[in-house]
């Protein structure tokens, strides 16, 4: 059985805590055990869902203290995946620690936080956009409903000056420039979405045949559906493989 030479702490995209063991191994937590008055807590190797069926885990006591490692590892070391999980896992925290969010330059954070992670490390390219993201959820907001979003604001303008929010209602409010509002009516047939929608308008107010192109999300095609009855929708392959593999 290998031993535990290092233990870091993560976290997976969704918040939840993630061991990192001997940094190629990812372990996420799976459940809290009660016995003898110590909440112990159980993580499971990330390949545990997936074809593999890996069934490496490790039990660590309310201190994180590790009371027991199995290791049953059948597949080939994750040390990228690793890597990516922790770096990100480091930014975010960078991030959680500033007062003035605005401030903060993503190129700047990931030199930081890259030059002390001393092995295997991603390219910026290939996560600057989690960067800006994290960024973005730090920046508190004075708005609290959707009746509380101005009609008019700074923010509405492009840096050429054009309107860039062209509809708001009671229930949607949709951001779109002249140049994407030129492609949509020209290419409507086809839609391209990415993202979650947590309301949709009950209004129906589009008939003719639309084919949207989206992720393998639940929320998307229920809220598409909602306004585009006559929907066909096309998700994309790359999400439809990772479905395949868990």
């Amino acid at each position: 059985m290998e031993e535990i030479e290092k233990i870091e702490f993560s976290e997976t995209n969704r918040g939840k805590k993630q061991l990192i063991i001997n940094k190629k191994y990812k372990f996420n937590f799976s459940l809290t055990k009660k016995d003898n008055s110590k909440n112990s807590k159980v993580y499971r190797c990330t390949e545990y869902k997936t074809a593999n069926k890996c069934k490496s885990f490790i039990i660590l006591n309310d201190k994180n203290e590790i009371l027991k490692y199995e290791s049953f590892h059948n597949h080939l070391e994750k040390e990228f995946d690793a890597s990516l999980s922790l770096i990100k896992h480091k930014i975010k925290e960078e991030i959680r620690k500033s007062t003035i969010p605005m401030d903060l330059k993503p190129r700047r954070i990931y030199n930081e936080v890259s030059q002390n992670m001393g092995f295997i490390c991603p390219k910026y390219d290939t996560i600057r956009s989690q960067i800006l993201r994290n960024i973005n959820k730090q920046i508190h907001t004075d708005i609290t409903t959707f009746d509380e979003i101005p009609n008019e604001s700074i923010y509405y303008k492009t840096e050429r000056g054009e309107d860039f929010m062209i509809f708001k209602n009671p229930n949607i409010i949709i951001f779109q420039s002249p140049f994407q509002a030129k492609l949509f009516s020209k290419y409507y047939e086809d839609i391209f979405a990415d993202g979650t929608f947590y309301v949709a308008p009950k209004e129906n107010s589009i008939t003719t045949q639309i084919n949207l192109h989206c992720d393998f999300e639940i929320a998307i095609s229920n809220a598409a559906r909602k306004i585009i009855p006559n929907l066909n929708i096309k998700y994309f392959i790359w999400h439809y493989k990772k479905s395949l593999e868990k």
